[in-house]
């Protein structure tokens, strides 16, 4: 005997107030991303096609790298004795591949944007603002390593409002006339370099068939950490 846990002249109007909110979030996170996009000085064009590349990227994760462990483990074999079977456990070593792998959206496009930051510094001959962008990212990059943690069977893990409120900070102190800048390019460099390229040697004891860079690609913490610092600057 089946059940129905929706009456049906509530079932349609549910699931339409449902697809509105998914519409409203995306709306808004998108206006959001192309607001902090347009304060880095982007031309719109640019922006579109990059939050465009950042979600369908979301759903690519390149591979770079492979990392081959050995893990001990117990195994049971049958032996015999006088016609009877036993049990008789043993240790063995147990080979592991993790896969490392960059994600398109996640990492490969707010890379992109910093590159192009960096570009401009140069282009305008605005050394001052790029060297202090370095002296933020290289402590970004620390105190994100500081407090990222490896989750196994997952990946790395750090506190969510922690890279975006650093980046903040750092863009008020080194922000030398454009703490917007500095904050992007801090937030998002600081937890690539940080949080995932100084733990490289751990990824391969995570446990885990794949460790993603910026795998949750448009909801990351290197693409986000930027965007909401722009915003919050």
């Amino acid at each position: 005997m089946s059940r129905r846990f929706l009456f049906p002249a509530l079932r349609w109007p549910f699931f339409l107030l449902v697809a509105l909110f998914f519409v409203l979030v995306f709306v808004l996170f998108s206006g959001a991303v192309m607001l902090a996009f347009h304060r880095l000085g982007i031309p719109p064009q640019v922006a579109v096609t990059l939050f465009t590349f950042a979600l369908v990227g979301s759903f690519i994760n390149i591979p770079i790298a492979e990392e081959v462990t050995y893990e001990p483990v117990i195994r049971v074999h049958s032996a015999g004795l006088f016609g009877l079977l036993y049990s008789v456990p043993y240790f063995d070593w147990e080979e592991r591949k993790t896969v490392i792998a960059i994600n398109v959206g996640g990492a490969l496009v707010p890379v992109s944007v910093v590159i192009y930051e960096f570009i401009r510094m140069i282009e305008y001959s605005q050394y001052g603002l790029l060297v202090n962008t370095l002296l933020a990212v290289a402590v970004a990059s620390l105190f994100s390593n500081a407090v990222a943690r490896p989750v196994r069977g997952l990946g790395i893990a750090m506190p969510s409002l922690f890279p975006p409120l650093m980046a903040v900070l750092l863009g008020w102190a080194f922000g030398d006339g454009n703490p917007t800048v500095v904050a992007y390019v801090s937030g998002t460099l600081g937890v690539l370099i940080g949080a995932d390229l100084m733990n490289w040697g751990k990824m391969k004891k995570l446990g885990a068939p794949m460790v993603s860079i910026g795998g949750a690609g448009t909801f990351d913490g290197i693409f986000l950490a930027g965007v909401i610092a722009v915003l919050l600057v």
